[in-house]
């Protein structure tokens, strides 16, 4: 775009009135990113984000923290009388790397599910299913010597790949 004397001024006086680098676009016929560029060679004053701080910072405020820590088991006079049964033993506290793995903004708000395996190491671990349902499981087929699969999967899993210079004849 040819930035005239009257485009810069109107830029301007459009920039000043505080509206978004995609509405003075709009206005001026010209893309956003032409917008943002030339307020930049002009030096205009940085524009606030648009997100606005007070709403993310209360947002935080209002999310629920979430312990790394295993919950406590419960007081000793409401267990039955005697040693503590091994399935009943609380968790043992997590290493400090995954304590701060635990910490991370993506590990609170992920599910873990642990998916059953079937047979032996040596079985096939083709998913079938989709997960998350009930009805997903692993194929449990004898898996092939050093592959993951059993036959009937290592087969679909691998595809030998065509050489290119027959698809050009």
């Amino acid at each position: 775009m040819d930035w005239s004397a009257e485009a810069i001024e109107r830029l301007r006086a459009l920039w000043a009135e505080g509206h978004s680098t995609a509405e003075i676009g709009r206005r001026m016929g010209v893309s956003k990113n032409a917008v943002v560029g030339k307020a930049h060679r002009l030096n205009l004053p940085a524009r606030p984000s648009p997100i606005r701080r007070e709403a993310v910072a209360e947002k935080a405020a209002a999310a629920p923290v979430r312990s790394t820590r295993p919950a406590a088991p419960a007081p000793r006079s409401t267990l039955a009388p005697g040693p503590m049964p091994a399935a009943a033993s609380p968790v043992p506290a997590p290493t400090p790397v995954a304590a701060a793995a635990m910490t991370a903004p993506a590990a609170a708000t992920a599910v873990v599910r642990a998916f059953p395996r079937l047979g032996s190491a040596r079985s096939c671990c083709w998913p079938i299913g989709e997960p998350g349902k009930a009805d997903f499981r692993f194929c449990s087929a004898e898996a092939m010597p050093g592959k993951p699969y059993c036959t009937q999967h290592a087969a679909v899993a691998y595809v030998k790949a065509r050489d290119r210079r027959e698809d050009a004849a």
